[in-house]
């Protein structure tokens, strides 16, 4: 059995944000993954397929759509478990040191990052170096100015902003990738690696010119946050981010940053501050009140709620439904 672990993280530190978070994270609803468990080893895979552990919701929706019938996905991310906290038990220690292959973005999780030195380095891949990134904001939620570079990016050698899944563009980069890595691991299943891989990146070539057409003619150009998420989403589509936290979305800004945050949203003339599905919108609502604008919901895309029938797709075209007449886009 060929065993494939896709790990995507965050930033380098664990947050500890369980006191905010409104709804669980769910990896288990995946639409349209068969096969998608938590991840506990056994013959999950079943007989002749590759097994594919994903940590997190965006990534178990693009390993499904890429393995396909030649894979079953399981996640590390159990229900209930925020993303950014997970802990590897021995299990899954072993499990990375024995995979024919890891994915992983380096620098987010110790542990991940500790199994994979010292029993797979020489068969993992740092998912985003198939992609620009860009650095991520500091913890006050301001941005480092690269608002309008659009998909040119930079490369950087600091700490990079992690929300990789929130730009299509990127996500059809990553899923060719994965195509061509998930071939080499597993040669008998190739074709239909590739294949799928390159249907893939088109759907979200699609989603990503939907986004450029939906935002190319806009009034307001300023998003504001519960956090800063949606960096690439901002560089990719010229808009500029404001958020109420930085890359924790548990950091509560103090008296003075809220005020300051008033009238950075009235100085712009922003409509509205958007709340998120999984964390507690209590601060965002202080702050539309105070700056008189309304509040609508962005999806960060970190996790589906259980039953739900959303995938990655729906819920960012919802998106894009959203920020068009919070912007003013005709």
């Amino acid at each position: 059995m060929t065993t494939i672990f896709i790990f995507v993280h965050t930033w380098g530190v664990f947050f500890s944000r369980w006191r905010l978070r409104a709804l669980p994270i769910t990896a288990l609803a995946v639409t349209g993954l068969a096969g998608l468990t938590a991840c506990g080893g056994g013959d999950a895979a079943g007989a002749g397929k590759s097994e594919i552990v994903a940590s997190f919701y965006p990534v178990a929706w693009l390993a499904g759509k890429v393995g396909g019938p030649d894979a079953a996905v399981q996640t590390l991310t159990r229900p209930g478990t925020e993303p950014h906290d997970l802990e590897l038990t021995a299990r899954q220690i072993a499990d990375v040191r024995k995979a024919d292959y890891t994915v992983y973005v380096k620098g987010v999780q110790p542990a991940v990052d500790d199994a994979v030195s010292k029993g797979a380095k020489d068969r993992a891949l740092d998912a985003a170096s198939v992609i620009k990134t860009i650095p991520a904001p500091a913890a006050d939620g301001h941005e480092h100015g690269h608002e309008g570079e659009g998909e040119q990016g930079h490369d950087h050698e600091g700490s990079a902003d992690p929300h990789i899944w929130l730009d299509p563009s990127r996500m059809a980069a990553i899923a060719t990738a994965l195509g061509d890595r998930l071939a080499a691991a597993d040669p008998g299943h190739a074709a239909g690696y590739k294949s799928r891989a390159a249907a893939t990146a088109a759907e979200l070539t699609r989603l990503d010119q939907a986004f450029r057409d939906g935002l190319k003619s806009c009034r307001q150009k300023t998003i504001v946050t519960a956090h800063a998420a949606f960096g690439y989403l901002a560089d990719r589509y010229g808009l500029k981010q404001v958020s109420i936290a930085g890359v924790d979305p548990a950091a509560e800004p103090s008296p003075r940053r809220l005020a300051e945050l008033t009238h950075e949203v009235k100085a712009a003339g922003a409509t509205t501050v958007f709340t998120e599905t999984l964390v507690s919108a209590r601060v965002a609502e202080s702050l539309a009140r105070s700056a008189g604008v309304r509040t609508a919901v962005l999806d960060p895309v970190e996790g589906v709620k259980e039953g739900s029938s959303d995938d990655y797709l729906s819920i960012m075209r919802r998106n894009l439904d959203t920020l068009k007449p919070a912007l003013g886009c005709s």
